[in-house]
């Protein structure tokens, strides 16, 4: 087992066993000599977490360039059929949000690939527990590497506040597009209280404020859901691996082993909706955001 670092016989305890899998396979990019300072250490990449996403977003654009290249006029088949209802749901959503049909080009591909990419990172935690961290810890002594695997990429608040730092780049993009420099700017100092030299100061803070915001919140959100999924398929594997450790009929630990394998399958059924959920959600904050950057107060 991945958290199994002592080198005793006796197995860690739940404690120990939920902090080894918290932990990120980490890498510094600090210059040498040089000691990081401050709340946040920049120098530090979760190389977990980036490998998944990368390769997750690779393989999202590959299923949806592969959707492209084959489809056909005539009848679809079940592949074809199942990303033709995503792109008109996807579709749909984005005419109901962004009415500039131009915009519409670039930001509907756009939340499609996001809805896919955030279900397939989701999609992760439907992996056994302790599967690539098992993998990992016999490779990892041999690459280096301390015997740290986390595969959820979107349980991860650097990788979702990464994703809605993005998106306040491309609102601030359009925002600038639209309205155009001067006007944007005119609008950051008129509104929401409206067009008085002396509530300029109060509206532009106020402005800062919906952008920081929404921005963290839209990380949040995702992390927050996706971080609780990721504890309680641990703590249900914590119930599997009681029983295996410490098998008794008579103090009931038999009962720890069904109940593992109910609890894990009752919770699996219910996160495939939670995965799906939350990809949706924050691609439909995604549009709204990039809607809201096209209006003007």
């Amino acid at each position: 087992m991945a958290a199994a670092e002592n080198t005793g016989t006796q197995g860690p305890n739940a404690g120990e066993y939920i902090q080894h899998h918290l932990q990120h396979l980490q890498m510094d990019f600090s210059f040498e000599g040089v000691k990081q300072t401050g709340l946040v250490d920049f120098s530090l990449f979760n190389l977990d977490s980036l490998f998944y996403a990368v390769v997750l977003g690779v393989l999202a654009c590959f299923v949806l360039w592969r959707a492209a290249a084959a489809a056909t006029s005539g009848v679809p088949g079940r592949f074809q059929a199942a990303v033709e209802i995503l792109v008109e749901l996807v579709d749909k959503q984005a005419k109901g949000v962004i009415h500039n049909a131009t915009s519409r080009k670039l930001v509907s591909p756009l939340a499609l690939t996001v809805f896919v990419w955030i279900f397939l990172m989701n999609a992760m935690d439907m992996l056994p527990v302790d599967a690539l961290p098992t993998i990992w810890h016999s490779a990892g002594p041999a690459m280096g590497y301390k015997n740290y695997m986390r595969v959820v990429p979107t349980a991860d608040l650097s990788t979702t506040l990464g994703m809605s730092f993005s998106v306040l780049l491309i609102c601030l993009f359009y925002n600038v597009k639209i309205k155009g420099l001067g006007g944007w700017a005119h609008e950051l100092v008129a509104a929401p209280f409206g067009d008085k030299f002396y509530l300029y100061p109060v509206n532009f803070l106020m402005q800062l404020i919906e952008f920081a915001a929404k921005t963290v919140s839209h990380g949040m959100r995702l992390f927050g859901n996706m971080f609780a999924g990721e504890l309680i398929f641990m703590l249900i594997a914590l119930m599997g691996g009681a029983w295996a450790w410490q098998f008794n009929p008579v103090e009931g630990m038999f009962w720890l082993g069904i109940g593992h394998v109910i609890a894990g399958t009752a919770w699996s059924i219910f996160h495939i909706l939670v995965i799906t959920l939350q990809a949706f959600i924050f691609m439909m904050l995604t549009l709204i955001y990039v809607g809201q950057a096209h209006d003007s107060h």
